[in-house]
């Protein structure tokens, strides 16, 4: 049976990335040797990381003056090194979900954080938008897509200093104006690769202006001097990253892909919208296209269970929502296709016309 993987992270790959990179796993680039235990230093291992960071320049139009890196940790990692490497004296965040909150603990070893709106008390239902940014801070945080709260920001902000953004769940999903950034930052796992390698986008310029010594792991400019290969970088993830980068661009790029994640979350929400039994969960302004967060009516509450293993006997997987809102959570990256998506259209009605 064919499987239609919605979980919200590690998640759906292309084929495309899939079969390229199985492929180097058996032999990579002729060497006779597996991507797996190729030397990162090798001709053939720093001509990927070198196409790949010129991929994701193209693909995003990054400016001059910024470095695309591949780095470990994952996104809670930037968590401190954001702050770490641009925290002087104050930082502003917005609040708008777990991943954001957690962004927010972290900056606040470094130094005064303002948290200039938050929707937790909504259970994160909405993206605050009557806030002020402070002129005097450092930088402006945001997350952008909110996976377990199914909001996202799909605009760029104004600001009048400089902003920093997670855009783990939903960067190439949308063109972007890098000029705005000091960092982009987003772990993998979600619309890039398997887990284990994070992308990093830092303009050269706003580094080297805090007092405080950084260790040399967690400070920018190790790695922008290094081109990502100061330590052994995680070679495998990389080379998928390249893999998907060649299929977005082969699709169309940045543009195509936004029209094409729009048209899977319109069809989605049009579903539950239209729905006797389901209803979602984030306001409509500010739902994600990426994350589609929904439960059951309080009257088909106790179907939920009932409904995941329904949508099983079809080939649907990883739709059981997070703790935090419970019910279900349709997550439809770039590599999702329309076809997946109409099978669970279809699995919702057929289940609400048998209750």
């Amino acid at each position: 049976m064919k499987k239609h993987n919605f979980y919200a992270g590690p998640s759906i790959l292309s084929e495309y990335a899939i079969n390229n990179t199985a492929e180097a796993v058996k032999e990579f680039a002729g060497t006779g040797l597996s991507i797996l235990e190729i030397s990162h230093r090798s001709k053939e291992f720093s001509a990927v990381i070198e196409e790949a960071a010129n991929m994701v320049k193209e693909l995003l139009e990054v400016p001059e003056g910024y470095h695309v890196l591949f780095l470990g940790g994952g996104a809670s990692l930037q968590f401190c090194m954001v702050p770490y490497n641009l925290l002087k004296t104050k930082a502003a965040y917005l609040d708008t979900g777990t991943w954001a909150n957690k962004a927010i603990k972290e900056a606040r070893l470094f130094g005064e954080v303002d948290v200039v709106a938050s929707s937790k008390d909504a259970n994160y239902t909405f993206i605050p938008k009557d806030y002020t940014i402070p002129a005097d801070a450092d930088y402006f945080h945001i997350t952008t897509n909110n996976t377990i709260y199914g909001t996202e920001i799909r605009k760029e902000l104004d600001s009048p200093i400089p902003m920093v953004a997670d855009m783990s769940s939903d960067i190439f999903s949308r063109p972007v104006d890098v000029s705005k950034y000091d960092i982009i930052y987003g772990g993998a796992q979600k619309n890039l690769a398997p887990a284990g390698v994070t992308l990093v986008i830092a303009k050269e310029s706003a580094m080297g202006h805090v007092d405080r010594a950084i260790p040399t792991m967690l400070d920018y400019r190790t790695h922008i001097s290094k081109g990502s290969m100061f330590n052994t970088p995680p070679v495998l993830p990389i080379y998928t990253a390249l893999q998907t980068l060649k299929w977005y661009k082969e699709m169309g790029g940045v543009k195509k892909l936004e029209e094409l994640d729009k048209a899977k979350a319109a069809a989605l929400y049009e579903a539950i919208d239209g729905s006797k039994m389901f209803v979602g969960t984030a306001v409509p302004e500010d739902r994600s296209i990426m994350n589609v967060c929904f439960v059951m009516k309080p009257e088909y509450k106790e179907l939920e269970k009932d409904f995941i293993d329904f949508a099983s006997t079809k080939g649907i997987v990883g739709i059981k929502g997070h703790r935090s809102v419970g019910g279900f959570r349709a997550s439809l990256y770039n590599a999702m296709p329309m076809s997946s998506v109409q099978v669970l259209i279809d699995a919702m009605k057929e289940f609400e016309n048998n209750h």
